[in-house]
């Protein structure tokens, strides 16, 4: 059997879970276990994966505190979403050769049904790495999140956290096509010069040198009217007192929480909602699944345009996707995470 690399394979490599982890999970929380290759049974098909998505919502799928997701079982392969070529199909509807992008795990290879397919991939309408990033939940949940909970209005002014990420730079680059006035929180000072020079941000600060309320305001004159908030924490602190009457503010991620039992203290935020009329909502791409082709193909149109740039920092080998994850918390990714098992 030949893997996504041209690799010959004589069983199916897996990433399991090996211990529960509290908060960010580290490589030691996982372990290699190598299975013999399956063969689909009637109404099922394999994929071979070519490339697996690193995602900060996998902290999420492992941790006993999860809430709005099964959790990953002790010995279960690594849930994750993956881009895959169908190489042996017993289900008329599914074609060997046809790649598609769902829930393929941290393997080789994936028995799947229709139920984990999230989309049906056209490798001519993008690069294959950009259908497992910037077409995949990362972009997906970066539009429909800006435009249906952040409803920006040309002229308004939009903040972004994590700014230079998987999912801040395409919502910078979809506020900015909106005609908004685009600001973002990242970093470092070589993001910042990122978010300014690959992805149009009008402005851009990093939060480990100097940030404060009064710094943010500065950039942002007219006070802010949508907030992207992929971190939560002392960044959304300093954000929060500057927003306008009636803004918007999009909870897309957790990620600077390290840890969510206990509950974390913080700022009291209920009078500012309550004399400002804030909109405070959270947001989880899965609600929108139906609406994943018509984003994809949107966002694949501007790609086409030079409206939408993107980048995907790609690691090689099966074994470091735990690395890649522990990477991805730490911020030391470039653009959204993938590896190529």
């Amino acid at each position: 059997m030949t893997d996504a690399g041209g690799v010959r394979r004589k069983s199916n490599r897996r990433i399991v879970l090996d211990a529960r982890p509290i908060g960010v999970p580290e490589p030691r929380h996982f372990r290699r276990d190598d299975r013999p290759i399956e063969e689909p049974a009637v109404g099922q098909f394999r994929v071979r994966n070519c490339l697996l998505s690193i995602d900060p919502a996998q902290r999420g799928w492992v941790n006993a505190a999860a809430n709005y997701s099964e959790v990953v079982q002790l010995g279960d392969v690594m849930r994750s979403l993956a881009l895959g070529i169908v190489d042996a199909s017993r289900d008329p509807t599914y074609r060997v050769g046809e790649y598609l992008y769902g829930w393929f795990g941290w393997q080789d290879f994936c028995i799947a049904d229709a139920r984990n397919v999230l989309r049906r991939v056209d490798p001519g309408e993008a690069p294959l790495t950009a259908a497992a990033g910037v077409l995949g939940i990362a972009g997906l949940a970066a539009y429909i999140a800006l435009t249906e909970i952040g409803a920006p209005k040309p002229g308004e002014t939009v903040v972004v956290s994590t700014a230079a990420g998987a999912v801040g730079s395409v919502a910078g680059q979809v506020a900015r096509n909106l005609g908004c006035r685009v600001v973002g929180i990242t970093g470092s000072s070589e993001k910042v010069a990122e978010c300014q020079a690959d992805y149009g941000y009008h402005a851009a600060l990093s939060y480990r040198h100097g940030f404060h309320t009064e710094a943010l305001g500065a950039v942002c004159p007219s006070g802010i009217d949508v907030f992207f908030d992929n971190t939560s924490g002392p960044i959304a602190d300093v954000v929060w007192p500057l927003m306008n009457a009636r803004g918007r503010i999009v909870q897309c991620g957790t990620v600077a929480e390290p840890i969510w039992e206990p509950v974390p203290s913080g700022p009291r935020r209920d009078r500012l909602i309550l004399t400002k009329r804030l909109r405070h909502e959270g947001f989880v791409i899965f609600d929108y699944v139906r609406e994943f082709p018509r984003v994809a193909s949107k966002l694949a149109g501007w790609i086409r345009e030079g409206a939408l740039r993107h980048r995907e920092d790609v690691e090689k080998g099966l074994d470091r996707a735990p690395h890649a994850l522990a990477a991805l918390y730490r911020g030391d990714n470039h653009g959204k995470k993938l590896v190529e098992p």
